[in-house]
């Protein structure tokens, strides 16, 4: 019998929680609910669940916050609830370093696909390769300038030093060096790197672009206006 997927649900509101909760658990998921920022902190640290549901706003340490203390310690998947589509919730949690957002009031049923789009990404991360010319291929790494991505061992180094990536980074950046100097569309990153079949919010593409440009250099992917950006060859 394959082994349940672990959710790690942090939501103040009691109803929601228990509702919530019920149908993750209905479709198959394992969750553990926990009313506060701390308390779910102390959830993460001593079951270390498959993904983290987090609401924005929770008494203890918000779900910004929270996120932020995950992220320090795991690449464990993340997203984040939030009662507003206000940019602001949107950017600080992705900024945090969430991997999606949802914003409340949500159906049960997009809550649970995205959930699963996000766990496919990070299952399949490790398995992406880069479709590129084996000219610029020296066993299995690519070189762009002082930039080395190895598609095999999903490690990537900058002059000579590694870089940390989250998967949702690591699977974006594989994008961008599969056709550098091709512009992708925000439209087609959100298809290929989200998983989204379906019309998402390109805030979440823009905010991870940001933070992939501060590890691996802000001049390394450019912005086309009106079209996306596009990887430096």
């Amino acid at each position: 019998m394959a082994e349940q997927t672990h959710v790690l649900f942090v939501e103040d509101d009691d109803v929601i929680r228990e509702a919530t909760q019920l149908a993750l658990e209905r479709v198959g998921f394992a969750v553990t609910a926990m009313p506060d920022g701390l308390s779910g902190l102390e959830a993460f640290r001593a079951r270390r669940p498959d993904i983290a549901l987090l609401d924005v706003m929770v008494p203890g340490l918000d779900g910004v916050s929270l996120c932020r203390r995950i992220r320090d310690e795991s690449t464990v998947p993340v997203i984040m609830l939030s009662a507003r589509a206000d940019s602001i919730d949107v950017v600080l949690g992705l900024e945090a370093g969430a991997d999606d957002y949802v914003t409340k009031p949500f159906d049960g049923a997009v809550l649970v696909a995205r959930i699963r789009a996000v766990l496919r990404r990070f299952g399949h991360a490790g398995g992406v390769r880069a479709d590129v010319n084996a000219a610029e291929v020296d066993g299995g790494v690519l070189s762009f300038g002082d930039l080395e991505i190895d598609t095999e061992g999903m490690e990537v180094r900058r002059a000579g030093q590694p870089v940390a990536l989250t998967p949702t980074e690591m699977r974006l950046l594989l994008e961008f060096s599969s056709a550098p100097g091709t512009v992708l569309s925000r439209d087609k990153l959100l298809e290929r790197v989200w998983d989204y079949g379906w019309g998402g919010d390109t805030r979440v593409v823009d905010v991870h672009v940001q933070r992939l440009r501060t590890k691996i250099g802000q001049d390394r992917i450019e912005t086309v206006r009106g079209f996306g950006y596009k990887l430096k060859a």
